[in-house]
């Protein structure tokens, strides 16, 4: 029970706590607050300081560092393996890659070891573990494609290189709105390709047959005047030729898609990137150590002793 009383109190409840002592003053009350500090400073067992050494080292940048330089010859290594020096090396490049594999596995245990079941709460943490148990994966017989995919360790970065995180992070919190912005691009694509091949699909040329013959075959050729991949001289002015007026169509299309639905994509990535900048700004919410327990128990001295006089 006293162990647990640790974790009772964190940082800014603690900040708070300080504060309310420094207004109670000479509060009889004060003396039940001490008890309980009294009966919260315990020794830390061995196996309580051990798992927080290792917990402060796997955080450490060092150890973040030499995992991101791990990660990077990894990379390095799998590309050689499709060059003539990987094949000539082959031995070679797969003793590498066992070595990789066994820090990746040992970086996991330790953080198992550590954070317990509080490891599985985090996506990134089941990215890594999903990722590093691909790549255990035997790598023989019906198999053996996943070999393939021990290329998605370098992925691996995401997770650990906080800038990265923080873009997939502000991808993640996107997506609800991308979907809006997805349906209402989806409604403009159907009723374009349908309008499309009534306009255009009727036309006994083969290029119109090939470009707007059918919904599906007007959708695609839309989505190319979309990306304005020759959306030009590949497919409108050759309809212009048969179609003089047909720019009334592809003209307020691409602005509809191009210039404005698309940039909604990017209005909406901006924005959740901003609202997690926001997020960073606020104060960790971290536990109160031994040490905060500590603190407070000498500032509650100095205003007993101030009581007293």
């Amino acid at each position: 029970m006293q162990q647990n009383a640790l974790h009772l109190i964190t940082r800014p409840k603690l900040n708070e706590l300080l504060l309310s002592l420094e207004l109670w003053g000479h509060h009889p009350k004060i003396m039940l607050i001490r008890i309980f500090v009294y009966n919260t400073k315990i020794i830390m067992p061995a196996a309580t300081h051990f798992m927080s050494k290792l917990k402060t080292l796997i955080e450490t940048k060092l150890f973040q560092n030499f995992l991101i330089a791990v990660i990077l010859f990894n990379a390095i290594t799998l590309g050689l393996e499709t060059t003539q020096f990987g094949r000539e090396n082959a031995a070679v490049l797969h003793i590498i890659d066992a070595v990789i594999l066994v820090i990746f596995t040992i970086e996991l245990v330790l953080k198992l070891t550590v954070y317990r079941t509080q490891f599985f709460k985090s996506g990134w943490n089941w990215f890594d573990f999903i990722i590093v148990a691909i790549s255990w994966a035997p790598t023989s017989g019906a198999l053996s494609v996943l070999r393939a995919f021990r290329i998605l360790r370098v992925l691996r970065l995401f997770s650990i290189v906080p800038q990265m995180r923080r873009v997939i992070s502000a991808l993640g919190h996107s997506l609800p709105g991308m979907a809006s912005v997805i349906g209402v691009l989806s409604i403009i694509f159907y009723v374009s390709a349908v309008l499309a091949t009534k306009l255009f699909g009727q036309h006994p040329d083969p290029n119109m047959q090939e470009w707007f013959g059918s919904i599906g075959a007007s959708a695609y050729t839309l989505f190319q005047v979309m990306t304005l991949e020759s959306w030009s001289m590949g497919i409108v002015r050759p309809t212009m030729d048969l179609y003089p007026e047909s720019w009334l169509f592809f003209v307020p299309f691409i602005i509809i898609t191009s210039f404005a639905v698309l940039n909604l994509f990017i209005g909406i990535i901006v924005d959740a990137m901003q609202v997690m900048h926001e997020e960073e700004g606020k104060p960790e919410q971290t536990f109160a150590t031994k040490e905060d327990m500590l603190r407070i128990e000498a500032k509650l001295d100095q205003l007993l002793e101030k009581t007293h006089k």
